[in-house]
């Protein structure tokens, strides 16, 4: 025991010199500020903070790596450290763009995958770079990981709740501004693994079972980075987010049995990492596909005003006025754009009534008091103008006065 607990102490401050783990603090600061950007261009506020793609995550990712390092660490999962470097390479290459779409692990455990099939042939052309680089993979260990972090892809889509996605603005097919949500989030998730070398030996016979030879084993924590970013204009975003968590939750545990096959028919390895790739795209196509057939749902309607985004921390969100939802009256008196929506409001004196139709289609009352240093339209986002369009147009007619 005193081997697992020295061993488990280095692995802790090995995770530090990772540079994924860096790279995740960077992404998410650079990716929220280029966010916070955009919502004050649309909106002309910061409706998010700038780390909100990483927040909530963080019991689901603990409690995930709780999980992935019982299952790793007591089925023996061995990887060298070549491998886990490469999986961070290329994990950071795919994100530097800022976009989270392309952190499944479909992408960054696939990828890798592929590469390192390869790269014993490359490399034994050559004389700059040890050949045997690279020439110790466990391949069906990678595919149990990727099925696995599939599955809790899956399970952070289907957490997303129904504020907890990102507006913005759009021009439409006829020139008309409409809205659409951001499904996107960040999570890093940390789980401990075996490498080769170090004080522990083996405990069993079978024990590791996913080894790739050597009879003495080191702890290692691992940092891995999940991602998702999928544009929704057509519905509820909470709804594609549910459907889009089914189907990449069946996608990952397809890989899983895949995976398990592969102990024994290492074939299947590969055939696992081409259906984890294509049906990722493929998932991805089909959203695309029908969310572009539907009419767009955050339009401007002739009847009340959809709630687009609600900011954190104003009176909409204490009053769990939701995303969604289509505000019809203001202190009794019907609102069909911004301006009504403003003038309502204003005439309401320290209190305001709000009608609303729910996602269902039914009424619902809100009635509150309002505050001193309260926003000035409760913190709702409705589907207009851009701010940045709107100044244009305010300064022109300025001039022109």
């Amino acid at each position: 025991m005193e081997a697992w607990f020295m061993e488990i102490a280095k692995g802790i401050g090995k995770l530090f010199l990772n540079p994924l783990i860096y790279w995740f603090i960077l992404l998410m600061l650079f990716a929220g500020y280029r966010r916070i950007k955009r919502e004050r261009m649309n909106f002309g506020v910061k409706v998010f903070d700038v780390f909100s793609e990483g927040k909530h995550m963080w019991s689901v990712s603990i409690i995930s790596g709780i999980v992935i390092s019982l299952i790793a660490l007591g089925a023996g999962l061995v990887f060298t450290y070549e491998t886990i470097l490469l999986i961070s390479i290329v994990t950071i290459i795919l994100s530097l763009s800022l976009k989270f779409a392309m952190l499944s692990a479909s992408y960054t455990i696939g990828i890798s995958y592929i590469l390192l099939l390869f790269l014993p042939l490359i490399l034994e052309n050559q004389s700059y770079v040890n050949p045997d680089l690279f020439s110790q993979t466990n391949f069906t260990g990678l595919i149990l990981l990727l099925g696995i972090f599939l599955i809790v892809e899956a399970f952070l889509l289907s957490r997303i709740k129904d504020n907890d996605t990102y507006p913005e603005l759009t021009l439409g097919n006829r020139g008309v501004w409409t809205g659409q949500q951001h499904v996107k989030k960040l999570s890093l998730i940390p789980f401990f693994t075996l490498i080769p070398t170090g004080l522990i030996t083996p405990i069993a016979p079978f024990w590791p079972y996913f080894s790739i030879g050597g009879e003495e084993f080191s702890i290692l924590l691992v940092p891995f980075i999940i991602g998702f970013d999928h544009i929704i204009k057509g519905s509820l975003p909470r709804s594609a987010a549910v459907k889009l968590a089914k189907s990449i939750g069946l996608l990952g545990g397809i890989v899983l049995l895949l995976a398990v096959g592969s102990v024994y028919v290492p074939s299947l390895s590969v055939i696992a990492v081409l259906i984890a790739i294509i049906g990722r795209e493929f998932i991805n196509y089909k959203l695309r596909v029908k969310d572009r057939e539907k009419l767009a749902y955050f339009n401007q309607t002739d009847r009340g005003l959809k709630v687009l985004g609600v900011i954190p921390e104003t009176p909409a969100d204490r009053l769990d006025i939701l995303v969604g939802e289509t505000i019809v009256k203001v202190n009794g008196q019907n609102v069909n754009n911004v301006n009504e929506f403003y003038l309502g409001l204003q005439a309401s004196g320290a209190s305001f009534k709000l009608e609303l139709l729910d996602v269902a289609g039914e009424i619902r009352f809100i009635q509150s008091a309002l505050y001193e240093g309260d926003h000035h339209e409760l913190g709702i986002l409705f589907t207009t103008e851009p701010y940045r369009q709107q100044l244009k147009h305010y300064k022109k007619e300025t001039s022109n006065a």
